[in-house]
């Protein structure tokens, strides 16, 4: 049997083809030079499951169904048997996956196995946002693309009984209260909750009716600065799924031309962005992992958005790293992180309970 490292550069010479490859995020995805990405993993192996996607299914399993609405944007919606309290419409969270705005998809088995059971634990529709990656389509492609879903919800709502041809969308009008919707976002994706909900709040009131943003959870996101010092938490790796050389990397291919990491995309709370009192957002349920990376930074987000006078929450997931939450074997096997995830899904259902 051939090792990890000779698997890995066997699929790196099948995925460059004969193609130059002129720059790469470990594991992740290959620059070529004709411009074409490759993102075929060659990381540890033992990775590989946490990426394969879940086929939608109609028929119910462990108390939800799993539907997808191909459009613009294409959406995964996880429906909950159960209804809300005396018959009531279910609340929405609108799910923006991560991947520093370069690679993961929505379907995959990460994604799935925390957002199915979010969605019956609350009980809410989960909407889950296949966004664009970078850098085939840099910033701000995935705030135009969660914006251009929030219209489709919106528009879903405001159609008339029978008048959907697909009979998921259908199930979703009439499951959904559209007047209580909630963002929620992993890493890269907690930014654009931040992004995509000043984006919502600006637009005059009553043009979002009957949708309305009702509050946000960053969960982990990625905000960083240009500068930073590096303590002796940063100069660890957090898992093979995230690094500061990833995510400079990941960056730096998302951001629009010439941007550094002071870009309000990655630093809402720095000196280039707009004074977070003049930003409006709903209410925030910030999530941040103690032993993340960028803990520094979403602290420091937690702080100014306080000072702004917003109204913000935070978790701290105690012993935690980044986006732990999506690691289903070790949610499984280790008690810990098994409490520490129900802590967090306990904390988004009081969130939205009282929104």
């Amino acid at each position: 049997m051939a090792t990890a490292t000779e698997s890995q550069q066997h699929t790196q010479v099948q995925a460059a083809g004969g193609r130059k490859v002129v720059d790469e995020v470990s594991g992740w995805l290959r620059m070529l030079d004709d411009g074409s990405v490759d993102r075929t993993w060659t990381g540890p192996p033992e990775a590989l499951p946490l990426m394969q996607p879940v086929p939608p299914y109609a028929v119910p399993r462990d108390g939800h169904t799993l539907h997808e609405l191909p459009g613009e944007p294409n959406l995964r919606v996880y429906l909950p048997e159960v209804q809300g309290e005396g018959g009531a419409r279910l609340p929405v969270i609108v799910q923006l996956h991560g991947g520093g705005f370069c690679i993961s998809h929505p379907s995959w088995l990460m994604y799935h196995h925390f957002y199915a059971r979010l969605a019956c634990a609350v009980p809410a529709v989960v909407v889950a946002v296949e966004l664009p990656l970078a850098p085939e389509r840099r910033l701000p492609a995935h705030i135009d693309t969660g914006v251009a879903a929030l219209r489709r919800l919106r528009a879903i709502a405001l159609s008339e009984d029978g008048a959907l041809d697909d009979p998921a969308a259908e199930l979703l009008r009439e499951a959904a209260d559209e007047s209580r919707v909630f963002l929620i976002g992993d890493s890269s994706g907690g930014n654009l909750v931040h992004l995509i909900a000043a984006r919502v709040g600006e637009d005059s009131d009553g043009s979002w009716a009957p949708l309305r943003v009702a509050g946000g959870i960053p969960i982990h996101p990625g905000f960083v600065r240009a500068t930073r010092s590096r303590s002796e938490l940063e100069t660890k790796a957090d898992s093979v799924f995230f690094t500061l050389d990833m995510l400079d990397k990941f960056l730096a291919l998302a951001l629009p031309e010439g941007a550094t990491k002071d870009h309000p995309f990655t630093c809402p709370m720095g000196p280039q962005a707009p004074p977070l009192e003049s930003v409006p957002l709903p209410p925030l349920l910030v999530v941040v992992a103690e032993n993340d990376l960028i803990r520094d930074t979403n602290l420091e987000y937690c702080d100014a958005l306080s000072a702004a006078g917003k109204e913000v929450e935070v978790l701290v997931n105690r012993g935690m790293s980044h986006s732990f939450y999506l690691n289903k074997y070790a949610v499984d096997m280790d008690a810990t992180t098994g409490e520490r995830a129900r802590e967090l899904i306990d904390a988004i259902r009081s969130f939205v309970s009282r929104h």
